[in-house]
């Protein structure tokens, strides 16, 4: 059963409920409170609610008061509440709640509000505050710093705004969100934006965003910036820039710049600097308007820096001016009409289309009417050399070689071709070598791998020693050959005569391709088969020596090419000569009489029945001196065996004979020796018996010799020994004597050096102390001049006259005339005593007795 008395301790209240009228009051503390029995305390005792200075809470459904402060009641007595009501109270004395009131906010601090922040509220109901400002629910306006937030009811804190610190070379860019005047008292409409540039805290307003803080783009004298109207307004110049219009911000207009909100930065444009030996060619220029000149061209030549305008670019960039040498010279085309100054000096007008050749020494730097070409260079060429050079007007080609020659502005370079073999063939040749069989010079294949060659510069060949080159040239028709040594300069119609050979053994044709025909002489090799009359096949390998018949008339010089294949013409030739011989006869007259059958069928015989010495082929002049065989081989295996049997049997049969021989000369040979070895060893017996005996007489005379050498060699080393004793005594004391003279002489020489170094140190210790004194004297010296100079004579006299002028005036001030001061341990000094009479005389500092006289 509950304690019916309840004790509630100050600041402290209970809620009791009436049973019977179901009302429930509030009990406040210091008090003892006897419950009744139709009363029931709905809670134990609960603190008062205490809200402290610079706080406040937030009370639900608050009792309704009258005018002066009191609670009100309904006719039950149960207290009135403002239901769905709120009631912000502040600091006050520690209150109860209600039966009814709720404590929807506990006690929180005041909202202190710093400098350079606001919160911004929002009216929840139509109020007016103490100021007797009117505000409509939903109306927004800000609480700025410094100070205290006292919330109301009717208001909520919708944010707080921090200020944005605008530093130098920045802005804030803003935005309206509904219409309303900025800080500065310009009306802005809803979604404006516009820039706020002062430096320092800027508190945006009520209806103010901030969007971005903007940076200013410092600008340098080697950086500009391109700036573009995204629509039309009017810049701070007061200059109507309209939408998509362009412009460039220099550090000239500005050192920092920070663009409007209606400005896009495009670009930082750089500055383009140019050297004193540059150029750059603008293309569409910006002309005085303003505008771009679209479709011109400005040159620009250093030294100078600019930046290029919106719309402006370069052709080609920076282009450095043409530096030209004596060697050198620039293509020029003028792209219209244009005035111009000749080589001569002289005044001439270059018309749309003209070509012409500026040439050097000169520093140049094309206008923009006129466009460089190609920039030329004179080419030195060589006795050997030449360039082929075509006439752009007439279209003739001709070759240039042993000068210094530079194209004209008519003239260009013109390229030869030539057939891939030639270009081969030309490449190989650089280097001259033999053939295997027929001494030429060729390439196997002609469509070999070539290295790249200046198809501008003149094709030369150089004809070997003893080789001629046939050239034909297609435009006259005609052919000449070249006979070598010589060097061998095409002309622009002309090729060379490519040679297709036979190689091989048995010769192939077309294995061998050449540009120069060996004169020779020279040999080739080819392998033919025969047959006998007994038909015995062999082959034979045979090697001629040829050589050509130079024709003294040039004109009949083109006969030594009148054979394309002459290798392959004169071996088969001589092959059906060496068949058609050896198929007369047998196996054995051929094996018997080879080399005369073989040089008979191919030189033949004269008139007279002897062997010929030549072999002469008249298309060509090829001569043939002779055949050499240099093997036989029989094609059938049966006879190549029975040849070899027999060559076999031969060979055993020389072989054993010389066995024999050898074997015979051999033992005729052993027996020689063994007599001259029987009769040296005699000999060599009857030279070691005399050389015993004289051995043995040596050794008696060495034994006499012995014996008398000790005694005497005994006798000499005593005496030696005693001689060099008393010389090494002798030696011993001149030794001694010369080492103390040393010592003595060396003694008495630092002696005299230590004497020496002290009268020397005190020399200059003495000198360094006189120096030391004489300084100090003068500085004494230059001080007391110093500051009688800066005292002044009339000073020092003063300072002298002012102790007895301040004795005198005060004893006068005293009224005394004389005075005399003494003390009982000194004597009266007599010698003061009339000054001190006349009052001249300074009385001592510690002073006993005093005497005055009237």
């Amino acid at each position: 059963m509950e304690d019916p008395v309840i004790r509630i301790p100050p600041y402290h209240y209970v809620h009791v409920l009436d049973l019977n009228s179901n009302v429930t009051r509030v009990e406040v503390g210091p008090h003892t409170y006897i419950r009744q029995d139709h009363e029931r305390v709905v809670f134990a005792p609960k603190r008062m609610v205490m809200v402290p200075p610079r706080h406040y809470c937030v009370v639900l459904n608050p009792v309704a008061r009258s005018p002066t402060g009191a609670v009100l009641v309904d006719g039950a007595g149960q207290v009135r509440l403002r239901h769905a009501d709120l009631d912000v109270r502040l600091a006050q004395e520690p209150f109860p709640l209600y039966p009814g009131e709720e404590l929807q906010q506990g006690v929180t601090p005041l909202q202190v509000v710093l400098a350079d922040t606001a919160l911004r509220l929002r009216a929840l109901l139509d109020f007016e505050d103490e100021d007797s400002n009117k505000f409509v629910a939903g109306d927004e306006w800000l609480f700025e710093g410094p100070g205290t937030y006292i919330p109301r009811k009717e208001v909520e804190v919708v944010e707080t705004l921090q200020a944005t610190v605008i530093g130098h070379n920045q802005a804030i860019r803003l935005r309206a969100r509904k219409e309303c005047l900025d800080r500065q008292g310009i009306r802005r409409v809803t979604g404006e934006e516009w820039l706020v540039k002062r430096v320092g805290a800027y508190l945006p307003g009520v209806y103010e965003e901030v969007v971005d803080v903007v940076d200013a783009y410092v600008l340098t004298d080697k950086k500009a910036l391109h700036l573009r109207a995204v629509r039309t307004f009017e810049d701070a110049q007061g200059r109507v820039r309209r939408t998509g219009e362009e412009w460039l911000v220099t550090q000239q207009q500005s050192e920092a710049y920070v663009p409007e909100v209606f400005e896009e930065v495009v670009a930082e444009v750089q500055v383009t600097t140019l050297g004193p030996r540059q150029y750059c060619v603008v293309l569409d220029p910006v002309g005085p308007n303003g505008q771009p000149q679209l479709g011109q061209q400005r040159v620009i030549k250093g030294e100078r820096s600019f930046f290029l305008q919106p719309g402006e670019r370069l052709q080609d960039g920076i282009q450095d001016v043409f530096v030209l040498s004596e060697d050198e010279g620039l293509l020029l085309q003028a792209l219209q009409t244009i005035k111009d100054t000749s080589e001569e000096g002289t005044e001439v007008t270059r018309r749309a289309g003209d070509r012409w050749l500026a040439r050097g020494p000169l520093e140049y730097v094309p206008p923009a009417e006129v466009a460089v070409l190609e920039r030329r260079q004179a080419v030195a060429l060589a006795d050997n050399e030449g360039i082929y050079v075509r006439d752009i007007r007439t279209g003739k080609v001709r070759v240039v070689t042993g000068q210094t020659y530079m194209l004209t502005e008519s003239e260009e370079l013109w390229e030869k071709e030539l057939p891939p073999g030639v270009e081969a063939l030309l490449a190989e040749a650089r280097g001259d070598r033999t053939g295997l069989d027929a001494g030429i010079p060729s390439s196997s294949s002609p469509d070999a791998e070539v290295q790249h060659r200046d198809r501008t510069r003149a094709v030369t060949y150089q004809v070997p020693h003893n080789a001629a080159v046939q050239v034909y040239d297609y435009r006259e028709r005609r052919a000449r050959v070249v006979l070598g040594p010589e060097l061998v300069v095409l002309g622009p119609g002309e090729q060379l005569t490519v040679l297709s050979l036979s190689a091989g053994r048995p010769k192939r044709p077309h294995a061998r391709r050449s540009l120069c025909l060996r004169l020779g002489p020279d040999f080739c090799a080819d392998i033919v088969t025969i047959e006998t009359a007994d038909h015995a096949r062999l082959q034979l390998q045979l090697a001629y020596n040829w050589h050509f018949e130079v024709p003294e008339e040039p004109k009949d010089l083109g006969r030594l090419f009148s054979v394309p294949d002459f290798v392959g013409d004169a071996c088969k030739a001589l092959a059906s000569r060496v068949r058609g011989a050896v198929a007369a006869v047998t196996f054995d007259d051929f094996h018997k009489n080879s080399n005369r059958l073989i040089c008979s069928a191919v030189f033949g015989f004269d008139e007279s029945g002897r062997l010929r010495e030549q072999l002469r082929f008249a298309p060509n002049g090829l001569v043939v001196t002779s055949v050499d065989i240099q093997s036989v081989e029989p094609v059938d295996q049966r006879t190549r065996d029975a040849l070899q049997r027999s060559v076999q049997l031969a060979i055993e049969i020389a072989t054993n004979s010389q066995e024999a021989a050898a074997r015979h000369e051999a033992e005729r040979l052993a027996q020689e020796a063994r007599g001259r070895l029987e009769r040296q060893r005699l000999l060599d017996q009857a030279e070691a018996e005399r050389a015993r005996r004289e051995l043995l007489e040596l050794e008696a005379l060495s034994a006499a010799v012995e014996s008398a050498g000790v005694a005497r060699a005994e006798a000499q080393a005593r005496a030696e020994a005693a001689r060099i004793e008393g010389e090494a005594a002798i030696l011993q004391a001149k030794l001694k004597a010369e080492a103390i003279a040393i010592e003595t002489e060396a003694e008495l020489k630092r002696l005299e050096q230590v004497q020496a170094q002290e009268v020397q140190a005190q020399r200059a210790r003495a000198e360094v102390e006189a120096a030391r004194a004489q300084a100090l004297a003068d500085v004494e010296a230059s001080r007391v001049r110093e500051v009688a100079k800066a005292l002044g004579p009339d000073t020092i006299r003063d300072i002298a006259r002012a102790g007895p002028e301040l004795q005198v005036k005060l004893l006068q001030g005293l009224g005394l005339q004389s005075t005399l001061i003494t003390d009982g341990a000194a004597p009266l000094n007599l010698f003061t005593t009339a000054r001190g009479l006349l009052g001249l005389a300074a009385p001592p500092e510690n002073s006993n007795s005093t005497a005055s006289a009237p």
